[in-house]
């Protein structure tokens, strides 16, 4: 069982026995061989090039674009027309989808997601969780063919208040 004390300045301390040192050491080794292996993984996958990197403009531009379709099919280089072609609808209902009018249906967007190489998941906009005002969403954007558009959430730090007049 730990104990928890304080040093001689004041500063708090953990006592632990040598078994609960060495299950946190080995825990925290598993985590970190766990993240290596991920991180290993991935520079793998870009070295194949099975990996879709965005800089940090292409990333503003995803966020900004109003559909993740609209930005895709630009980010390919591909007309509106072009795809429509090569997906077997008309153009207007791409417009359509692009300008988020229209949903299309499944097997629309996954011809859409296999034409654009990219995955189902990138075409969709994510429904954001319910959060506090408080709190903002920040995005991390990593692209994989065939893989999913992650975003991961960070807190931000509290916006500073006013100190109010005493007296």
């Amino acid at each position: 069982m730990p104990v928890m004390t304080k040093t001689p300045k004041g500063d708090e301390i953990v006592i632990l026995s040598r078994a609960e040192y060495d299950a946190l050491a080995t825990g925290r080794r598993d985590e970190d061989a766990a993240d290596a292996a991920r991180a290993n993984q991935i520079l793998a996958d870009i070295a194949r090039g099975s990996e879709t990197l965005l800089t940090s403009e292409q990333a503003d531009a995803l966020l900004a674009a109003k559909t993740p379709f609209a930005f895709w099919r630009k980010h390919r280089g591909m007309t509106q027309e072009a795809l429509s072609k090569l997906v077997g609808v008309a153009q207007g209902f791409i417009s359509e989808i692009e300008n988020g009018s229209k949903t299309g249906d499944v097997q629309t967007l996954a011809a859409v997601a296999r034409a654009l190489e990219i995955s189902l998941d990138d075409l969709v906009i994510p429904k954001p969780p319910r959060r506090s005002k408080s709190r903002s969403r920040k995005i991390f954007v990593k692209v994989r063919r065939g893989g999913r558009v992650k975003p991961q959430s960070a807190k931000r730090s509290p916006k500073s208040k006013s100190a109010s007049a005493s007296g």
